[in-house]
């Protein structure tokens, strides 16, 4: 018998989950922390360092006392986060402003440089990663700061993923090159590639502009897979936390990628970790690249395996939405919907109400609605937008599929499946195969495997996930309601590539400029 601390940071709050190795889960305690969002720029999301920490050390000390677990028995501790959630900081480490978070969009023009100038100037490390780089990934994020923040960029002493920077402060590291950088982090949002010579070089960054001269050296260092020590909790905050000082805390990664890998994904699995935003997760045995689809990463997922990553803007925070507008929750606007059928509201809903992560890239899109009458209820809304996240889930399932990746099995992971049967049997019905769901809850099971790990209690992540994950609930296909999705997705692909494609089209500037309609009325207003 061995215990450890797994450690899960979301959107919205921290989770810690004392997990034994022979009886599982003991016990799980969570804290909130705020999401700074500004309603006159929707493109807004930042949080705090500190918040983050406070959060972490509450929830750490509420789980040691529901389980009943001695401090002194606590092996390990690991953790993942959102991502990319980008702080830059200064000297000992400390933050010069919040996070950028991962759903922060006001990095698009950086993000639209960066891919003009590395198509221009062929960089090879585009291709690993879509094809397009992201206003959510790290160089767009710093470029915006460094750009916005001219006072503050004397100060300037490097930027961290905020899994990096959670376990370089846990350790008490305060020189920011003896920091471990996350090999899942910065190879899916920081173009870093070790067969490429790892980051861009500093030639190309300069032409970008000249704001980045030096960032490269900055952000250089050791990049390592979670299969490797980020350090060993410091008695500071060994004390803040109510743990042993000394205890091993492995490289950290993404939440979506350790939950995926708590959830049971072996290579040749795609895992949809639906929350908030869905990540699209796999494990594949060979190095296949895939237009649109944003990362190919040798050990990011599994140390010893290649990575593969898309995925959907937003879901959740989709449904919380209309929910929102509709004056109720979404557990309430919920009920009834497992007596839907296929198409019956007859709504297409175009998801991109924050924009469109795969196989677009283009955070200039958002939602559409086709088939509004006057007695459409905000129910048959949430009923098209699940359809609509589930189509969408196809077209990155086809993409991936038409480039060789090999899928063997679906599994539906995060929040959303383990409370939503409706979800997963759309999904099921939508993607004409069977839909494996968690039979129990695995947010933060990843990073406890990779505390096993690091405690040497298991010797991979195989013998640990046959220990520890769940069995699985399986959604088979209905074959009428397959019937009528294959006749929607031949809709869903028309209109997401009429209106998500800008210059190419005759609809892809609508969306765009509507966008940049609202954001002169809202400039406007603020003068």
């Amino acid at each position: 018998m061995a215990v450890v601390a797994g450690v899960d940071f979301g959107t919205l709050s921290v989770r810690v989950s004392i997990v034994d190795s022979e009886r599982g889960l003991l016990a799980s305690a969570i804290a909130e922390y705020p999401l700074h969002r500004k309603r006159e720029d929707p493109e807004y999301a930042t949080q705090s360092h500190e918040d983050h920490m406070r959060a972490l050390a509450a929830a750490t000390r509420e789980v040691i006392r529901k389980s009943g677990v001695p401090a002194d028995q606590i092996l390990a501790l690991a953790l993942d986060t959102t991502g990319s959630s980008v702080v830059p900081v200064g000297k000992d480490l400390q933050p010069l402003d919040d996070y950028y978070l991962w759903c922060d969009h006001r990095a698009k023009a950086e993000a639209a440089e960066i891919s003009e100038a590395a198509h221009r100037e062929k960089l090879a490390a585009l291709d690993w990663c879509g094809g397009v780089y992201s206003s959510e990934w790290g160089f767009s994020k710093l470029l915006h700061w460094l750009r916005h923040n001219p006072a503050k960029r004397s100060e300037f002493v490097s930027a961290f993923e905020h899994c990096d920077m959670v376990a370089a402060t846990l350790c008490g590291i305060t020189n920011a090159k003896q920091v471990k950088r996350s090999v899942c982090a910065m190879g899916h949002k920081w173009l870093w590639n070790a067969s490429l010579g790892g980051l861009p070089p500093e030639d190309f960054l300069i032409k970008v502009d000249p704001l980045l001269a030096g960032v490269r050296s900055k952000i250089e260092g050791e990049y390592a897979a979670c299969d490797q020590l980020a350090g060993r909790l410091s008695p500071h905050w060994a004390e803040k936390l109510g743990l042993q000082p000394g205890i091993p805390i492995p490289v950290g990664a993404f939440d979506a990628h350790w939950d995926a890998i708590g959830a049971g994904c072996r290579s040749e699995d795609i895992v949809n970790v639906v929350g908030t935003s869905t990540c699209i997760i796999g494990i594949t045995p060979s190095v296949r690249l895939v237009p649109g689809v944003c990362g190919v990463v040798q050990g990011s997922v599994h140390p010893q395996r290649t990575g593969i990553e898309a995925g959907l803007s937003a879901v959740g925070d989709i449904f919380q939405a209309i929910a929102v507008r509709a004056e109720t929750d979404v557990p309430t606007l919920c009920r009834g919907l497992e007596n839907y059928r296929a198409g019956q509201t007859g709504l297409l809903r175009i998801t991109w109400d924050n924009g469109d992560r795969t196989v677009l890239v283009n955070p200039n899109l958002r939602g559409i609605t086709f088939g509004w009458n006057l007695q459409t209820t905000a129910q048959d809304e949430l009923f098209a937008a699940i359809e609509g996240t589930a189509l969408h889930t196809r077209v990155i399932l086809d993409r991936m599929e038409e480039h060789g990746v090999i899928v063997r099995r679906v599994i539906n992971a995060g929040g959303i499946p383990q409370k939503n049967n409706v979800l997963n049997q759309v999904y099921a019905n939508v993607l004409g195969r069977p839909v494996l769901v968690p039979a129990g809850n695995v947010v933060s099971l990843g990073s406890a495997i990779f505390a096993f790990l690091a405690a040497g209690v298991f010797k991979t992540v195989e013998e640990a996930q046959d220990k520890l994950c769940p069995q699985h609930k399986v959604f088979q296909p209905q074959i009428s309601a397959k019937g009528v999705y294959d006749q929607l997705y031949s809709f869903y692909r028309k209109v997401y590539f009429a209106f998500g494609r800008p210059q190419i089209t005759e609809f892809g500037s609508l969306l765009p400029g509507l966008i940049e309609l609202s954001g002169a009325a809202h400039a406007g207003a603020a003068r």
